[in-house]
């Protein structure tokens, strides 16, 4: 980042530093997964359902599905949002870019006819809710899925990978790791980016505000996406580390 120029960010954060990330797994009890994701002040809690079910173009094809929505609560942000709204294009978007992204390390004939279906609720937001949702949802999959393990349901764990998203963006000229809201609702670019444990592209949203992004200037935020994931993956791996508790279950 030598050369740009640099904002002052809350909490004093550098531009390439991203908020302290947390995943607390078994936070419900009813679900298969479920996980508090916390990049700061942002929070999602997402529960992975499994449903011994499939939708009709998989019927018969011993091949499994696993799909998510995606809604915020009526005051997770400044002012209160119309649970109505999560039907909205903007809720279907996230839902779909988070459902796609899972599937991208999923092995379908191994998970079986069955369907995972992954809810990701925005309990307070102060941006990038999309990412901090796809890097919670991904946790509670594997939850999901090692239940189906510990129940011999499945003879081997059908996710076959790790994924995680950042977001990333030029605020006032400098490149910004994780906005939050200031910073991403003044931001001359954004683009929210998924990947692999192996740094590899699963996905990449992006858009420009007021100017164009030089390829310079894409480069690099992708460059800075690869740092923030490889932390990502990082806390997620420290938090399936951890051991559950699963009694009653």
């Amino acid at each position: 980042m030598s050369g740009r120029k640099t904002i002052q960010r809350a909490e004093g954060r550098a531009d390439d530093q991203l908020r302290t990330v947390n995943f607390t797994r078994d936070y419900t009890r009813h679900a298969e997964g479920s996980v508090l994701a916390e990049f700061g002040s942002t929070r999602v809690l997402c529960t992975a359902t499994v449903e011994d079910q499939v939708p009709p173009f998989l019927r018969g094809k011993k091949r499994g599905w696993v799909t998510a929505e995606y809604a915020m609560l009526p005051r997770a942000a400044h002012t209160r949002i119309r649970r109505d709204a999560a039907r909205a294009g903007r809720s279907q978007e996230i839902q779909r870019l988070i459902g796609r992204s899972l599937r991208a390390v999923v092995d379908f004939e191994m998970l079986g006819e069955r369907t995972v279906v992954v809810d990701c609720d925005v309990i307070q937001a102060d941006g990038s809710t999309r990412t901090a949702a796809i890097s919670g949802a991904y946790i509670a999959l594997r939850d999901a899925c090692r239940y189906l393990l510990d129940k011999s349901l499945v003879r081997e764990d059908p996710v076959h990978g790790m994924v995680a998203a950042v977001s990333v963006g030029i605020c006032n000229g400098a490149l910004l790791l994780d906005l939050d809201y200031n910073e991403d609702s003044r931001a001359e670019a954004d683009v929210n980016v998924v990947m692999n444990e192996a740094l590899r592209f699963i996905e990449v949203q992006g858009t420009a505000e007021g100017h164009a992004v030089s390829q310079q200037d894409l480069d690099a935020l992708l460059t800075l996406a690869r740092k923030g994931i490889k932390e990502i993956v990082a806390a997620q791996q420290m938090a399936l580390a951890r051991t559950l508790r699963r009694a009653g279950r």
